[in-house]
């Protein structure tokens, strides 16, 4: 037999184009096999059990039609039961309609319930309370209106009345103002203008003028009626002594855009009876603000937009639960940007991260610190790379709480920035003078990125998005995270985890289950996936299984007490005591906007005694501030128990 001659390096190569142009026809001709082909495999990749005791495992949460809200917070209650808060949920309509959402999910039965919203607490501050209610304070009194949006000019007009005599003087919403030139403004809504005060200083009276703010519109549409200096406005149908006593005076009227404009209600939820429970009103209205609970069992509330949009300068305010009522604060004078990072630390300073979403100056406020609420002093932590991107960022403190390390995570350039980062900074709150030192750096960079304290002493990491609000990022036209990861404080590390199925931005949340699950919510995306069309709001659920639900047998609490000692000890049976390795406290979160006051995981002295677990609690307040948590004990395999519910009191 003859033998075959090799074919030429141009035949081999003509050869091998002719079967990847076949290949190539083929998989068109069957793109849609292929796809189904990949994604069975990867359906069956992630279910095996070798890579759930890896990575975890995501799985959606069926959610009835009727109970899909615009998850704008959420708090895990003690009951066991989340509460989910959209108000208003950034729609407009809805605002407009004053249709407002409250959902409660049960997630030991899968059952969800609606619950009567009094007022849109759309973009509220929220805090838990030592005896467990939710206190819900500030939300939405009007929506922004944006400049291209602004057919009247208008503008914050203040009120004065300059006589002492009469009392206050209401005035009725549409009460018209003249401009000089004869340009007419009228009320956006009632006012009442307190009368003149006289102060005598030896032989001298003087006359202070009584003052009130209220948003005016101009009558005319289109830059007639538009000021934009300081002037003086007299009130049509007065007269004489009247006439001169009542006035307006403005800086300006614009057509300029028109922030959202804070509330000043204030409730506390109550978990028992799953109600909105109306308490006072707060001494100032505010829009994303941050509510923290003090070694007390005071609540400060900082920071926030007022009822016209404008950030408060710094003035702060307390809730004193037992009287249920607000009172000023003069003394905690402080400026933050609205919805700051706040921690309590174990000697009750308050330290602010400088993770905060947007609105304040660009400068002032900025740098992190702790913050003495006794004396009213702030020492500056430096040593924060990327200082310039901490809006939208995250900040967790790290487990256990006896570390008393904070860790700052993502973020992003003050407002609709272009720009984010991976960087993850850590403060020792112990030192003697802490600063920022480098943490590892996250898979990519990431603004409003959620972080969930585990039981096993690790912090799980998901969600958030590369550009502002999910949007362009790098050529990309949207750039929602689905990676996630877990951080290994005692390695200093992340490690890879499950990748979500959801893309999570603005307006989402993470929250840890008492079986040990994490549920994520919510996401408010810019655009939608072009780019090009607005964004819908993100209503699909999904709960993510750690790596340790899928380790063995869980551990089991079989009694104990209910309720817990700072400094005391306390015993909880248990079948598997022998395999017990630690005990954490986990108090509940209450989180928006990746902001998450309560949020932390207390190690307890432990020490086993046959089929029961002897605990100690920390004495420190700052540590364990009074309040319900999550008793976790965890085994030798890091495998935790499902939650048994303690109050410290």
């Amino acid at each position: 037999m003859k033998p075959r001659s090799r074919p030429t390096l141009a035949r081999r190569l003509v050869s091998g184009l002719v079967t990847l142009v076949v290949l190539a026809v083929v998989a068109m001709a069957n793109r849609p096999m292929v796809a189904a082909a990949g994604e069975a495999l990867h359906t069956f990749q992630i279910n095996r059990q070798s890579y759930k005791e890896r990575y975890g495992h995501w799985a959606r949460l069926p959610v009835p039609r009727d109970f899909k809200v615009n998850a704008i917070h959420a708090a895990l209650l003690h009951t066991g039961k989340m509460l989910i808060i959209a108000g208003s949920g950034n729609d407009r309509d809805a605002f407009e309609e004053q249709s407002f959402r409250t959902v409660l999910y049960d997630p030991r039965d899968d059952e969800f319930t609606e619950v009567p919203t009094p007022t849109d607490v759309f973009c509220a501050g929220h805090t838990f309370l030592p005896d467990g209610k939710l206190l819900v304070a500030g939300g939405t009194k009007s929506y922004e209106v944006l400049a291209k949006d602004v057919e009247h000019a208008a503008g914050v007009m203040k009120i004065k009345n300059e006589s002492p005599d009469g009392g206050p003087r209401p005035l009725p919403k549409g009460t018209r103002l003249l401009s000089a030139t004869g340009e007419v403004y009228r009320t956006r809504s009632k006012v009442t203008v307190p009368a003149a005060h006289k102060a005598t200083h030896g032989a001298t009276t003087t006359v202070h003028a009584g003052e009130a703010e209220v948003w005016v519109d101009a009558v005319a549409e289109g830059d007639r009626p538009v000021v934009k200096t300081p002037a003086q406005y007299s009130i049509d149908g007065l007269t004489g002594a009247a006439a001169r006593n009542l006035y307006g005076v403005a800086e300006k009227i614009t057509r300029e855009k028109q922030e959202y404009g804070g509330d000043k209600t204030s409730y506390e939820f109550d978990p028992l009876t799953e109600r909105y429970v109306r308490t006072g009103d707060m001494r100032d209205h505010r829009w994303y603000p941050t509510l923290i609970g003090l070694t007390g069992g005071d609540v400060i509330a900082v920071s926030g937009l007022d009822q016209f949009g404008r950030i408060l300068p710094g003035r702060n305010e307390r809730y004193l639960p037992a009287e249920r009522r607000w009172v000023a604060a003069p003394e905690l004078k402080r400026y933050f940007p609205t919805y700051p990072g706040l921690h309590l630390a174990a000697d009750g300073r308050v330290f602010y991260s400088g993770s905060n979403s947007g609105y304040g100056s660009d400068t002032e406020g900025r740098a992190p610190g702790l913050w003495n609420v006794e004396r009213n002093t702030f020492d500056v932590v430096p040593g924060l790379r990327d200082a310039h991107m901490n809006e939208t960022s995250s900040s967790v403190l790290l487990p256990p709480a006896q570390d008393q390390k904070v860790m700052i995570l993502g973020g992003g350039g003050v407002g609709e920035s272009e720009h984010s980062t991976a960087r993850t900074d850590i403060a020792d709150l112990d030192e003697r003078k802490p600063r920022y030192r480098p943490g590892p750096d996250l898979p990519k960079p990431a603004r409003y990125l959620s972080t969930v304290v585990l039981p096993d002493d690790t912090v799980f990491t998901t969600g958030g998005s590369s550009g502002y609000r999910g949007g362009p990022y790098r050529g990309e036209p949207r750039s929602d995270l689905l990676n996630s990861q877990i951080y290994h404080p005692g390695r200093n590390a992340f490690e890879t985890a499950a990748d979500s199925t959801v893309g999570r931005n603005y307006h989402a949340e993470a929250i840890l289950l008492p079986d040990g699950r994490v549920i994520t919510m919510g996401g408010d995306p810019l655009y939608d996936r072009t780019g090009k069309n607005a964004g819908t709001f993100e209503k699909r659920i999904e709960i993510y299984s750690p790596p340790y639900l899928f380790r063995g047998e869980r551990p089991v609490i079989s009694g104990g007490p209910a309720a817990l000692d700072r400094g005391a000890t306390a015993v909880f049976e248990s079948p598997d005591a022998a395999r017990i390795a630690s005990a954490r406290l986990v108090r509940p979160s209450a989180v928006t906007h990746v902001t998450d006051v309560d949020q932390r995981s207390v190690a307890l002295g432990l020490r086993r005694t046959g089929s029961a677990v002897e605990v100690t609690v920390p004495e420190k307040s700052g540590l364990v501030p009074s309040g319900w948590y999550m008793l976790f004990l965890v085994d030798d395999k890091g495998v935790p128990s499902v939650a048994r519910w303690v109050r410290v009191r």
